[in-house]
């Protein structure tokens, strides 16, 4: 699984219309994982958005992965789901799931110890920076906190950034040793997606024009 690029959509930011321009350019710009996250959309919504949101995430080669909703992502055979802290647990996930790819939110040494026994396919680490994009986010954990919050983990699993990350801090996240990264606004408010992924996969590249 290709974890270097995760753009998290919801219905409210991006209409069902829009899905297949926008999938398209966000993979040709590098993505590697669309997550659906509805926070306040029904289930029914979830499921409608979500099958067009698959399809053309299979037709585009990306992986596909459900936020929180387990019973979402087997409704939709998903590729994955993505577990916080709150959420149904990793364990559980994969008796119900066992094909799926499990991602579980983190943001302190006690969490990432805390899933030893049964350990996610990667760890969703944040938020690094201060964000806008979700409420319940907790204190940002900062450049060297990620790395030294990363190194434990990745003996256990491989890390995905995520919260507040942008083109302009992008290149200081790379170096805390993750294998992705994980925005939402840096890319859904971008007028250019294919560029705006392009610029979080390459940020040197860019920089130094």
């Amino acid at each position: 699984m290709n974890l270097q690029l995760h753009v998290l959509i919801d219905p409210l930011q991006m209409s069902l219309e829009s899905l297949p321009y926008n999938i398209q350019q966000m993979a040709q710009g590098g993505a590697s994982v669309i997550q659906l996250r509805g926070k306040s959309a029904t289930t029914r919504e979830l499921l409608d958005y979500g099958q067009v949101v698959k399809k053309l995430c299979q037709q585009f080669g990306l992986t596909f992965i459900v936020n929180d909703r387990v019973d979402v992502a087997l409704a939709l055979e998903a590729d994955g789901v993505h577990v916080g802290q709150d959420d149904m647990p990793v364990k559980i996930v994969r008796k119900l799931a066992p094909l799926m790819h499990v991602g579980l939110s983190v943001s302190s040494l006690e969490e990432i110890l805390g899933a030893k026994n049964c350990p996610p396919d990667y760890f969703g680490l944040g938020p690094v920076f201060a964000t806008l994009s979700k409420s319940d986010a907790g204190k940002p954990l900062g450049v060297d906190q990620t790395k030294q919050l990363t190194q434990v983990a990745n003996e256990m699993a491989p890390v995905v950034a995520i919260g507040g990350i942008n083109q302009n801090n992008v290149d200081q996240v790379w170096r805390t040793g993750i294998s992705g990264v994980a925005v939402i606004s840096a890319v859904i408010q971008a007028t250019d997606k294919k560029q705006a992924c392009e610029q979080l996969l390459a940020p040197d590249k860019y920089h130094n024009q």
